[in-house]
């Protein structure tokens, strides 16, 4: 049976290096970091670019579990919001598969020392620290699997999601 791994999080929190690490622990994995379906300058948000984002991810990760050759399919953006989640799960097909829906959350002091020292290295913009510390709480209402990162390096979050 395949396996779907939709993990979201708040900016920093390490979703992206953790699912690397994750497609290293499982077998026959693949990885789609929801970003990478949304990679524009300048950056637009409306209507019309968050719904060909969600058509590009959908369409994406249909074909990855559509795949005889992956078992396990890792999806990663922020998704702090249950419609995200659920109107991407309803363009998915799920069938016969098992849907892991994991949010990865820090501490406020852990998240602001990621953030602002990836600041720091030019790989973040300024109201990335903001943006990320609003959208923390908001992971504690979704229907998810939670897992608080603080105090785990990244090798031993990618090790509890592959034990889920």
């Amino acid at each position: 049976m395949k396996n779907l791994y939709l993990i979201g999080g708040p900016m920093g929190v390490g979703k992206t290096t953790v699912c690397r690490l994750l497609k290293k622990e499982l077998p026959a994995a693949v990885f789609l970091d929801g970003d990478w379906c949304w990679d524009a300058d300048p950056f637009v948000v409306s209507g019309e670019t968050k719904a060909m984002v969600q058509r590009n991810i959908a369409f994406m990760l249909n074909s990855f579990l559509g795949c005889s050759a992956y078992e396990n399919v890792i999806f990663c953006w922020v998704m702090h919001r249950q419609a995200i989640i659920d109107t991407l799960l309803s363009a998915l097909d799920t069938h016969g598969r098992r849907v892991h829906i994991i949010s990865l959350t820090a501490s406020e002091e852990q998240l602001s020392n990621r953030i602002s020292a990836d600041i720091a290295r030019g790989k973040r913009d300024g109201g990335s620290l903001r943006r990320s510390l609003a959208y923390l709480p908001l992971y504690r209402r979704l229907d998810s699997v939670k897992i608080d990162t603080t105090g785990l390096t990244r090798r031993q979050t990618a090790e509890k999601i592959a034990r889920l």
